[in-house]
């Protein structure tokens, strides 16, 4: 080796690409179509990436906060790789949100540098079922069966749009939503079924993420218009597929659905969220807006 330690390796100047600095991949879109249809409203196409992208960027940092955390070492793994391919997923529709925008914002500036009001999540990602206090593994595991099991059929048919970014994306997500919702539905027949102290988790868990379930079908504007060009899907069409997942699972580990109010009326979509949202965003952000441009 021409270097003293194996740090210098890292910055030395050769063919060999490095891991660590993130180079040395072919890129997740390469050889996708990034023309944007031209019948498509580019305000709505953006919107619409940013729901999708805000999602999955909120999602995977509630999830990251159970590593090391988790009832035993498998899980803290599977829960981290969970995280990680929804962030992938946002990195992705952020940067198609950014370039379609076409106001020079990139991935980074749109997950640090927003606002708790101009995020578009649905509340169901946000709210706090932690590891901290007053959080809970059965909540986890109740709400990561609700959403994979939405996103999964949502994005399914997603690989029809006529976004071809969309499109791939899409495709490259239904493969780990597989996972997510078998694992998510794993864990609620385990919980069920074990003592009855975990059964009582488990019910109590569902109850507690339950009342946000009706939000993710109930349809945004820019989503209407969108799924009528072709481009997205109306969630409210899902809605039947997902109940009849839920509906087994749940069937399958003798539960019955949480008898509980719903939330309605303006929601994540909307810009409106939950108080847990503004403090996520204080941990998510603080580096970035602490150090404004730097570079690691």
């Amino acid at each position: 080796m021409s270097f003293d330690n194996a740090y210098d390796g890292l910055t030395e100047d050769s063919e060999e690409k490095h891991w660590a600095f993130g180079t040395g991949f072919t890129a997740a879109l390469s050889g996708v179509d990034r023309a944007i249809p031209s019948d498509v409203d580019t305000e709505d196409l953006a919107a619409y990436s940013l729901m999708l992208g805000d999602d999955a960027l909120i999602y995977a940092q509630r999830l990251a906060e159970w590593c090391s955390r988790a009832p035993e070492l498998e899980e803290d793994v599977a829960l981290a790789n969970i995280a990680l391919d929804l962030l992938g997923q946002a990195r992705l529709l952020l940067s198609r949100a950014g370039e379609v925008e076409g106001a020079g914002r990139d991935e980074d500036a749109l997950a640090y540098l927003r606002d708790e009001h101009e995020f578009r999540n649905v509340r169901l990602v946000e709210i706090d079922c932690g590891p901290g206090p007053g959080g809970d593994f059965a909540a986890t595991i109740g709400r990561l069966l609700l959403f994979s099991s939405w996103r999964l059929a949502l994005l399914q048919r997603l690989t029809g749009s006529r976004d071809p970014v969309l499109a791939a994306v899409a495709a490259k997500g239904v493969k780990e939503l597989a996972y997510h919702r078998d694992h998510a539905a794993q864990w609620v027949l385990r919980l069920a079924g074990g003592t009855d102290h975990s059964r009582e988790r488990m019910v109590a868990g569902l109850a507690r993420v339950w009342p946000l379930y009706d939000e993710l079908f109930t349809p945004h504007a820019v989503e209407l218009r969108l799924a009528e060009a072709g481009v997205a899907i109306d969630p409210a069409e899902l809605r039947s597929e997902v109940d009849t997942v839920l509906d087994t699972v749940l069937g399958a580990a003798e539960l019955a659905r949480p008898d509980v109010p719903t939330v309605s009326g303006v929601a994540g979509r909307d810009g409106v969220h939950t108080e847990a949202l503004g403090l996520l965003l204080a941990e998510l952000q603080h580096v970035a807006r602490s150090m404004p441009g730097a570079l690691w």
